[in-house]
């Protein structure tokens, strides 16, 4: 009987996978991918999900060490993943998209819930954008932030030991029996404990030595007149007082500029700069630089 049901089962499923490595916002797109193939069912990091609530499941993300965090991901416990399998088993003719790091992941946990192996793999940058990558990244490994793609009011019924904030995202425009209306989700945001990154310890002489070596890195005619540091909740906030030279595009250069020091002082040291500020005190002719 259980194998005339698992028989039946596989020709009625169809699975998908989204694939990238850990921090690059499968989550945060996973509903885009999902109405895109109209998938109505997502497995990511242990949770089984369907629309706007939790089927079954136990996230990772409630783990206390990466270890751990892994294993609930690929399903390692028997009796969360029976749970999960049990569900999808008796769930009517369905699509899954599967999140994992690699297409190896996402065959795994395929074969452990009992379910076909992905007929379409998608992978994160193929569907997300260099710059949307590049934020996920900063969010993940600087701030130690996760995303679970569901609303707030759902994840806190578990999860409320991890949550930090909900936020609403928009992306694109859907057609709908009564017209073009913007397709949006919102999605929550979580900091487990084995992500958690206590406060970098550093004077703010020692910061501001950074910020004048990246402002010379960026472009030695910038002069640097003052620098102030000020300590943040998670990080450090600067503000920059600077002479230019005449004839330089401020509107483009000054934002390049905070870019850049955001960048290089975040990606050598993991510390996280929550604002930069720049106050130009003078335009000055290029031969006295």
């Amino acid at each position: 009987m259980i194998s005339m049901l698992l028989s039946a089962f596989f020709r009625r499923s169809i699975t998908y996978g989204l694939v990238g490595e850990s921090g690059t916002g499968k989550s945060y797109q996973s509903k885009f991918v999902a109405a895109k193939y109209k998938i109505h069912y997502i497995i990511d990091d242990g949770l089984l999900i369907k629309d706007e609530c939790i089927l079954a499941g136990h996230s990772a993300k409630k783990e206390q060490t990466i270890l751990a965090a892994v294993k609930a991901a690929v399903f390692s416990d028997k009796e969360r993943r029976d749970e999960v399998a049990g569900r999808l088993l008796y769930e009517r003719s369905l699509k899954v998209l599967i999140l994992g790091t690699s297409e190896k992941m996402v065959n795994k946990i395929a074969l452990r819930l009992q379910l076909p192996l992905p007929r379409k793999i998608i992978k994160i940058d193929d569907f997300s954008k260099p710059d949307e990558i590049d934020t996920a990244l900063r969010t993940r490994r600087v701030e130690g932030k996760h995303v679970i793609p569901l609303p707030a009011v759902e994840v806190r019924k578990e999860y409320s030991n991890i949550f930090l904030a909900s936020q609403p995202v928009f992306k694109g425009k859907v057609p709908t029996t009564i017209g073009i209306i913007p397709e949006s989700h919102e999605k929550s945001l979580v900091r487990p404990a084995y992500s958690y990154k206590p406060k970098i310890r550093i004077s703010h002489n020692a910061l501001s030595v950074m910020v004048t070596n990246a402002v010379a890195e960026f472009d030695r005619s910038i002069r640097i007149n003052k620098i102030k540091v000020m300590d943040e909740s998670a990080g450090f906030s600067l503000i920059l007082t600077i002479d230019v030279p005449l004839g330089m595009r401020l509107d483009i250069k000054i934002n390049e500029l905070k870019h850049f020091i955001t960048a290089n002082i975040e990606r050598y040291t993991g510390i996280l700069i929550e604002k930069v500020n720049i106050v130009i005190d003078k335009v000055i002719e290029a031969e006295t630089f």
